[in-house]
């Protein structure tokens, strides 16, 4: 039971809806989704649920993450996106179809050298230009090979990652796609292979019409926002999946010239009404949200006036009489949208709904 009426609210349906479109913008390819960070903060296995009709794989960041789906009871494979840490991994991978990425040398090590009870399916990332993980493409063939070569593997898919799909325009996204064939035609892959991610998936860094069969990652479009400067036509708006609400639990006059929290970085320039808000950065609002942010009390429009606190804002309510002690506030949600509140808190949407505290209850409806 929660007596704090601050939570977020997560759609299910929503769910549903922007992984239908993912479905339908991936074409004859096959559908990567990505859930890994509790869902990108929305709660794993509630992600899981929602979209696994309309996915063929699941993918995380490391094993940890792929068992809490595994013993829910999802039967879908699933990818180690940072491939395994220790050589102990790799008999869970093969027990449980966890498909780990390879992208360095003591990771091919391990498998080439594992007794295991059934081939792994493994992921080659070639770093074609983002510089974080993978093989450089000169070595990626001699590396194909060994893992084609080894009893412990089944089959390899080539990935790669761009560093700016989300880019209409950008000489990297070319460069990256041509060093990615190339690897490709190298190694004779043709259908196992993966370079599309959500970004490249509403934009032109690719033509979708040359990755049939191919895999395609989709993460942040499953919860509802668009990541990409110039985005093609959806066939319907996404759908924000997470709404974040908070009650209004104080309100209070302060005169001209006073200021208004930590460190006096807003001053008032008349006559103002203040409401304070409870949520702040240990729940995950954003500490380095500026002054003028926005947050929506009963479907208006107030900015956020002073520092963010640990437990509590404070927004400029002036020009609403009608605001009160008790009504909600939404952070972000469907009449806010998260990337408007990243915009002014200088981040991206991504780092807002993964960091949302595990003191703020997800509600699911």
């Amino acid at each position: 039971m929660h007596f704090r009426p601050t939570r977020a609210e997560i759609d299910r349906d929503a769910l549903h809806h922007n992984a239908r479109i993912a479905r339908q913008l991936a074409g004859d390819a096959r559908l990567l989704g990505v859930i890994k960070a509790d869902g990108y903060g929305h709660g794993v296995l509630t992600v899981a649920e929602a979209i696994s009709e309309h996915v063929d794989a699941f993918a995380v960041a490391f094993i940890d993450e792929a068992i809490t789906i595994r013993n829910a009871g999802f039967q879908q494979p699933i990818v180690l996106l940072e491939g395994c840490f220790s050589d102990a991994e790799l008999p869970v991978c093969a027990h449980h179809n966890f498909q780990p990425v390879v992208h360095q040398q003591q990771q091919l090590d391990a498998i080439l050298m594992a007794r295991l009870v059934r081939p792994l399916a493994v992921w080659l990332k070639v770093d074609t230009g983002m510089h974080r993980l993978g093989w450089a493409p000169n070595e990626v063939q001699r590396v194909h090979d060994e893992l084609k070569a080894s009893p412990q593997v089944g089959s390899v898919t080539l990935m790669s990652h761009f560093a700016n799909a989300e880019k209409h325009v950008h000489p990297l996204n070319n460069k990256q796609l041509e060093l990615f064939e190339d690897v490709c035609a190298q190694t004779e892959s043709q259908l196992d292979m993966s370079l599309a991610t959500s970004a490249a998936l509403v934009s032109s860094a690719i033509d979708m019409s040359q990755h049939n069969g191919h895999w395609i990652r989709t993460g942040i479009l499953l919860y509802g926002d668009n990541p990409v400067e110039k985005a093609m036509p959806l066939p319907q708006p996404l759908k924000p999946v997470m709404r974040l609400i908070a009650p209004v639990i104080a309100i209070r006059d302060v005169a001209k010239g006073e200021s208004v929290g930590y460190g006096s970085t807003w001053k008032a320039e008349r006559p103002s009404r203040i409401a304070t808000i409870a949520i702040g950065y240990a729940d995950g609002y954003p500490r380095h949200a500026k002054n003028g942010t926005p947050v929506v009390i009963r479907d208006h429009e107030v900015p956020l006036a002073g520092t963010v606190s640990m437990d509590m804002i404070t927004v400029d309510v002036t020009d609403f009489a009608e605001i009160t002690v008790g009504d909600e506030a939404e952070l972000w949600g469907p009449n806010l949208s998260v990337a408007r509140v990243a915009q002014h808190a200088g981040t991206i949407s991504y780092d807002l709904l993964t960091n949302v505290s595990a003191r703020v209850p997800r509600v699911t409806r």
